[in-house]
């Protein structure tokens, strides 16, 4: 019998199967369409080839939220799920239904224990215990206690309330209340006398009232602030009023608070007394006391007392050809550098003296007129020009 599949009778992108001895033509997996004309490839084969939003039907990706929750309900995709719940204020089968919910039926019944009271609040049923009692709203309220020893040791029991033991008014003002087994019990602090249920006087209420060897009135008792170690190695007290003042001894220096150590040289320039871009070194005036000295840092000029500045050079290369680098200023080469009525020259920062014509002499000293020259006058250069001054001028 021939194979009705040979040749095949389907469209591009199909299989053909034979059934009852019939060709049967369907898409190739992956495809769809027409199968005996044309299938065209699929959107997608599985939800893994969709958006996480969405899911794969039909070899197309469509909302996986499309028709899947109930009236009234949202839809939420996860992971190409849709996820159904009813909205906040409603309340029902989110595959079905979501109703609006009724505040007031979120406390009937009521899920508060005894002695309570339920309030819808902000949409949220909220327990709480009715005045007088206390405890776990939810599991149930009683009251905060039925004698003494229902509340704390420093408590006791006052119209089924727990209240303190140490009341104001129970004891003196200034005295002390402790509450044992239930019941106050009161004492006069430390350093006071008197009834602790009526007064208690202090030791002191200023420094007057203290004796020389405890000369502070401190927490209305009389104390020595310098009794303590409050003070340095090698630091001396001495009470001002009621504050021990620190200090170093004259012949000495350091922190009063921590150690005080004899003077050295070094000391004199800490902290730096000097002005800024100056350096400090220990040296001695006149007299031959140690006084700090303070200079300018090299390449800085001006008062070392208050500020040096930057100086216009350091070295004669920073200058113009014709000048030279002196106290760190650009200054004529030829400044003071040649004899009288010598020439000078500057190049390359050296100054270069020589007699001018009809001169000779030694040119660092002093230049004399040639005898032939001195009838007609001296002969002599300024400013690189030839000038000359008559005979007898």
């Amino acid at each position: 019998m021939a194979d009705p599949c040979h040749p095949s009778p389907c469209g591009q992108n199909t299989q053909c199967t034979y059934h009852n001895y019939r060709a049967v033509c369907s898409c190739l997996p992956g495809y769809f369409g027409n199968p005996a004309s044309y299938c065209q490839r699929g959107e997608c084969q599985d939800h893994y080839d969709c958006g996480p939003s969405q899911a794969c039907r039909d070899y197309k990706c469509v909302n996986v939220c499309s028709g899947q929750c109930g009236i009234n309900a949202e839809c939420t995709a996860r992971n190409h799920v849709p996820v159904c719940s009813c909205p906040p204020q409603y309340t029902g089968d989110p595959l079905v239904q979501c109703r609006r919910v009724d505040p007031e039926e979120l406390c009937h019944p009521s899920p508060c224990g005894q002695n309570t009271k339920c309030e819808v609040k902000n949409g949220v049923p909220t327990c709480s215990c009715l005045p007088g009692y206390v405890g776990s709203p939810l599991a149930g309220c009683r009251h905060e206690c039925e004698s003494d020893y229902d509340c704390a040791p420093s408590q006791n029991c006052r119209d089924f309330k727990c209240d303190a033991a140490c009341k104001p008014g129970t004891c003196a003002p200034t005295a002390n209340c402790d509450a044992i087994n239930h019941r106050p019990v009161c004492t006069c602090p430390k350093g006071h006398f008197g009834d602790p249920y009526v007064s208690c006087r202090a030791e002191c209420q200023t420094h007057s009232d203290c004796p020389s060897d405890r000369p502070s009135c401190l927490g209305e008792k009389c104390v020595n602030p310098c009794s303590n170690g409050v003070c340095g190695v090698n630091a001396k007290c001495e009470v001002r009023g009621a504050t021990p003042i620190c200090s170093c001894p004259r012949d000495m220096t350091g922190d009063p608070f921590v150690r005080c150590r004899p003077f050295e040289p070094q000391d004199l320039c800490e902290p730096n007394p000097c002005g800024e871009n100056a350096k400090c070194t220990p040296g001695h005036d006149n007299t031959g006391k140690e006084r700090p000295v303070c200079t300018c840092l090299p390449g800085y000029v001006g008062d070392a007392l208050s500020i040096c500045r930057r100086g216009e050079c350091q070295s004669d290369q920073e200058c113009r050809h014709d000048q030279v680098c002196q106290n760190y200023e650009c200054r004529a080469a030829c400044t003071d550098q040649c004899g009288i009525d010598a020439i000078c020259s500057a190049k390359n920062h050296v100054a270069t003296c020589s007699c001018p014509p009809g001169y000779s002499g030694n040119a660092i000293a002093r230049c004399y007129p040639d005898s032939s020259s001195s009838r007609r006058g001296r002969i002599y250069y300024y400013n690189n020009k030839k000038r000359e001054v008559p005979k007898g001028q």
